[in-house]
């Protein structure tokens, strides 16, 4: 989302105003659900799909840049349980990553951190099954924290800056409080945050309910 510069203004005076009166800008930021899924380096593309295999777009997903795949594939954990059909999101990078939830954890038996996409050291191991091949991920498997994604004019509308942590607050069918919801800015984002489908069924929410941040630590 892009603001004119008009509508930057409104918001700016909307986040003063309930900071003086001590409360949230209500129903500012839209959430998006993040389903479990699978990001890949391009040595694994070849393993699991074979030498030179080009993943097919799919559809974009709300961040420039990034976008679902009609590649699918398979994860497997210690408990030899496999969950199937996990989706690979583009574009590729430059180590293999899969997110999964909570309750997926039960499931494969791994105990995968909560951290930030992209910081996968000392992680869970997990190993993804191809019509190709087979890749066994040493580390990779994580939870991925709660975030918001904003561009730099809605970082600076809200007064926050990228790397801080924020409480939020989600009024769907159960309301709930996220605390430590990390704010990640770049002038290439949008506004949105993002949860997991543990999280989303937790407060009764779905994709584009409105989200209201409430202060930051």
């Amino acid at each position: 989302m892009t603001y004119t510069e008009q509508e930057l203004k409104a918001l700016v005076n909307k986040v003063i105003e309930a900071v003086q009166d001590g409360k949230s800008a209500e129903g500012d930021i839209p959430v998006g659900i993040s389903n479990r899924h699978i990001h890949l380096s391009r040595e694994h593309v070849d393993i699991l799909f074979g030498k030179g295999y080009q993943l097919t777009q799919l559809k974009e997903l709300s961040q420039p840049g990034q976008y679902a795949c009609k590649e699918q594939l398979t994860i497997v954990g210690p408990s030899m349980r496999a969950i199937e059909g996990v989706r690979v999101l583009g574009p590729e990078r430059k180590a293999s990553q899969v997110e999964i939830s909570r309750t997926d954890s039960y499931v494969l038996k791994v105990k995968p951190p909560v951290r930030e996409s992209g910081d996968i050291a000392g992680s869970a191991p997990i190993t993804i099954i191809g019509p190709k091949g087979i890749v066994t991920l040493k580390e990779g498997c994580i939870i991925a924290n709660r975030h918001i994604h904003m561009s730099e004019e809605e970082g600076k509308a809200f007064g926050v800056s990228d790397g801080d942590y924020v409480d939020v607050e989600l009024c769907g069918e159960r309301r709930s409080l996220f605390y430590d919801v990390q704010i990640r800015v770049n002038k290439a984002f949008r506004l949105e945050m993002h949860i997991d489908t543990d999280d989303a069924n937790a407060a009764g929410v779905g994709n584009g309910f409105k989200a209201k941040l409430l202060k930051m630590d």
